[in-house]
């Protein structure tokens, strides 16, 4: 069954103000689509949407995007945006989406869909794609890296203390790799037209405090906030306190470069 998390209202406010949207992965998903399947791109459906940082950047490329999320906190969160006209947002479980059998152009999830019933998930999918349609799935790295001067390689020491920290706290659901878990779904998708790419990096200039509060929105740091809010909080201060020293400076208002390891899956449906 499917895992329901960042159901809160702090989660999700946390999770649109840090969260990465990965505009050159959608670039090149529209790409994709435009090379395979030209002039039909009249509805996107984006599975798993959160608070809407990858729902909105499809709505350029179509006539109607959708944004789908079992999480009413999240949705009420996206529907903070400034949304365009042509997007909104349905709550509803990944395994049964609210459309016809091929009514929709493409189906994606990003950064959503290993917390997904994952066969079912593929079977809806295939269900409400049209011949021809895509779908996309794709998703990071916990290990994030920082980029900094001549100290990125200090920096990233401690920012795997950071992660082993959190490894105790990942969700037995999805094991120790996300990237199997994708790389599992796209051997198990038996589309024949499919591309695969495991080391998609995404570069993004945030404040250090970004940076950490892009890490607090992960799950593992989550279920580590629930169990124990005082040993999180000192985590994070710890962490930011040694990137701090490392960096030489005082503010967390000090922009550091995150860099992103991103996986993706490109499939159309014959």
């Amino acid at each position: 069954m499917a895992v329901r998390l960042f159901e809160g209202k702090d989660h999700a406010a946390a999770y649109l103000r840090y969260r990465v949207t990965p505009h050159e992965i959608i670039s090149t998903v529209m790409n994709y689509m435009k090379k395979k399947t030209p002039n039909q791109l009249n509805l996107a459906v984006d599975v798993g949407c959160g608070s809407g940082q990858g729902t909105i950047p499809l709505a350029p490329f179509f006539t109607k995007v959708v944004g789908t999320d079992i999480s009413l906190a999240q949705l009420e969160m996206a529907l903070t945006n400034s949304n365009p006209p042509n997007v909104s947002y349905r709550q509803c479980p990944a395994e049964e989406l609210p459309f016809a059998s091929g009514e929709v152009d493409l189906v994606t999830a990003m950064t959503a869909a290993h917390w997904f019933d994952r066969p079912k998930f593929l079977l809806e999918a295939d269900r409400v794609l049209r011949p021809g349609g895509c779908l996309a799935l794709l998703s990071y790295t916990m290990d994030m890296e920082l980029e900094y001067g001549d100290i990125s390689n200090m920096l990233n020491v401690i920012c795997k203390e950071f992660y082993a920290a959190l490894l105790p706290f990942r969700d037995p659901y999805i094991g120790s790799s996300s990237g199997k878990i994708y790389s599992d779904m796209f051997d198990s998708c038996t589309y024949p037209d499919k591309e695969w790419n495991e080391c998609f990096l995404v570069k993004r200039v945030v404040p250090l405090s970004g940076y950490i509060g892009m890490v607090e929105t992960f799950s593992s740091y989550e279920k580590l906030r629930i169990k124990d809010p005082a040993e999180a909080e000192r985590l994070s201060n710890d962490i930011q306190s040694k990137l701090l020293s490392a960096m030489k400076v005082s503010s967390p208002d000090t922009e550091v470069t995150v860099v992103v390891k991103y996986f993706y899956l490109l499939a159309r449906k014959p």
